[in-house]
């Protein structure tokens, strides 16, 4: 008796310490291959600024594809690795039935998508976002990415892979005290405001604002190059007119001094507003005084026309119908489709973008880290200029033969210690700011001065992302967004962006041809063991008691 006691003891005992080491010590064990719930140490410094109650409503809930409801399983689990980490963060989801039009004026569009279930088609509609809420702060989340995917299961697969960077780059958002500060450059007959009205009014709710006008530095360099350099980041929009030496000194030392930059350039005139009033332009360069600037940097803009058989679509009229012209979209090969890096953070999982007229960029050897980030396609013909276009030219049958320029680069990412165009030469103006060599920095140059520029419809600007005449979507404002980002990104969130998961998805042809059997199998065949069992055991058993 005494010896049960002792023993029933010693297991309360066990017992109780067991249960006290795992209130005490709390572990998490991620089994997967590819860590897909494994927080980076990234997320984990985001997550260590929330100090108060952080609330995330996701609205995936409520009727919605069976493939949407493995989305919305791994963004539960997800999100309940991020409250394991930060017991601050709660979530819940929510069904958008009834507050549809309210999701829509934040700005929540639903997505409308082909389903396949039992062999047919049919369609639904879903809000894959989420609403993060901290303290007077509301940052929205998109849990469906834009790229361009050729099926639902490769697109679930992206929208999985890019839960970690969504979260986490809305969490920073939120908990930043301080944004960042952009300087839109101006004074060189840069893009108008109302033209980029769509890009900047999305930067404009992460980041400062402010415009800087170069002309000061005529009357005031040292205080211009001063006031420059308080700031982040140099947006620099399709100029018209020269740079002086003294406006390109201001622009090398901010860069020298650790500014980040973005050029849209265009290196000649062709507008796509002359040619549809007139038939036909000339397109012709134009010498902006920045060819040495860019050449310290290692890179050159070439004044050739690239052609590109692979281009978006311009309405083009092809008759009249009573009184009524008739119009049909058609390839224009002045309007380059371009593929994004599929391995940078800027340019993975996003659909082509849409470049008009542009040039090509060669770079030069020097101690610069060069990343290509946009690309034509293969087939390509480069046109000297001045040359003139004509709209005419649409109809021309394609000779495939014309085209073998191959791949253009459109864009480049410099990153590394920038030495100053200005290092060996004599200085416009005299400043005790002045440095020869930046430490490490960065700089996105973009050879078309158009890529941020958006349609206006009734005087109001359009999404820059679409095509008011064509309907086209493209990329360029999650592009230009993904740029801003990186050059703006000490913590190294945007390499959240380059995650890959491999999602293993059913068959669904296979699926449903092999329906029935599957059924038998998982329903029909454990019943027919189990008789099978019985029927033997009461044999056997009938004839060992008989």
């Amino acid at each position: 008796m005494n010896k049960n006691l002792k023993n029933t003891a010693i297991l309360f005992i066990v017992l109780f310490a067991l249960n006290f080491i795992s209130q005490s010590f709390y572990k998490r064990f991620d089994l997967t291959a590819d860590q897909r719930y494994s927080i980076s140490k990234t997320t984990k410094t985001v997550l260590n600024k929330v100090d108060k109650s952080l609330y995330i409503t996701v609205y995936l809930e409520g009727e919605f594809p069976s493939e949407f409801k493995r989305l919305q399983t791994e963004t539960r689990q997800y999100l309940e690795e991020l409250s394991a980490v930060n017991k601050n963060i709660t979530f819940s989801f929510k069904n958008p039935d009834n507050i549809r039009e309210k999701l829509i004026k934040k700005g929540m569009m639903p997505s409308q998508l082909t389903v396949e279930e039992d062999g047919k088609l049919s369609e639904a509609i879903i809000f894959p976002w989420a609403a993060i809420n901290y303290g007077k702060k509301t940052e929205i989340v998109s849990l469906l990415p834009t790229a361009i995917a050729t099926s639902q299961e490769e697109q679930l697969q992206k929208a999985i892979e890019n839960l970690e960077y969504g979260f986490a780059n809305a969490i920073n958002n939120v908990t930043s005290k301080q944004r960042k500060k952009i300087a839109i450059i101006t004074g060189n007959g840069q893009l108008e405001d109302i033209y980029q009205y769509s890009f900047l009014s999305q930067v404009a709710k992460k980041y400062r604002l402010a415009k800087f006008t170069l002309d000061s530095v005529a009357s005031n360099a040292q205080q211009t190059l001063t006031d420059l350099n308080n700031l982040d980041l140099a947006i620099i929009t399709k100029p018209t007119q020269a740079f002086t030496e003294k406006e390109k000194f201001t622009l090398d030392q901010f860069i020298t001094n650790g500014g980040k930059t973005l050029w849209m350039l265009d290196n000649l005139q062709a507008e796509q507003d002359s040619l549809a009033n007139n038939g036909k332009m000339l397109a012709y360069p134009v010498d902006l005084n920045l060819t040495d600037l860019l050449f310290a940097y290692g890179i050159r803009i070439n004044n050739a026309l690239v052609k590109d058989l692979y281009s978006a679509q311009i309405p083009v009229a092809t008759g009249v119908i009573g009184n009524q012209t008739q119009f049909k979209n058609l390839d224009w090969f002045y309007h380059p489709l371009v593929n994004g890096n599929a391995k940078h953070p800027i340019t993975k999982n996003i659909g082509n973008l849409r470049l008009q007229f542009a040039n090509q960029i060669d770079t030069l050897k020097n101690n610069l880290k060069k990343t290509p980030l946009l690309v034509s396609s293969l087939l390509t013909q480069k046109i000297g200029t001045p040359a003139i276009i004509e709209l005419q030219s649409i109809a021309n049958e394609v000779v495939e033969s014309d085209y073998k320029s191959g791949y253009q680069l459109f864009s480049v990412l410099l990153e590394g210690e920038f030495n100053s165009a200005y290092k060996n030469r004599v200085k416009p103006f005299v400043t005790n700011l002045f440095k020869e060599k930046s430490t490490a920095n960065k700089m996105i140059v973009i050879a078309d001065g158009d890529v941020s520029k958006n349609q206006l419809l009734k005087g109001k600007p359009f999404d820059l992302n679409r095509d008011k005449w064509t309907n086209q979507t493209f990329s360029n404002k999650d592009f230009l967004l993904n740029a801003v980002d990186y050059l703006l990104d000490d913590a190294g969130l945007m390499t959240l962006r380059n995650k890959s998961l491999q999602i293993r998805m059913l068959d669904k042809q296979k699926t449903f041809k092999e329906r029935s059997f599957w059924q038998f199998l998982n329903v029909g065949l454990p019943l027919v063991l189990l008789f099978a069992f019985g029927f033997i055991f009461n044999y056997f058993r009938k004839i060992k008691y008989s």
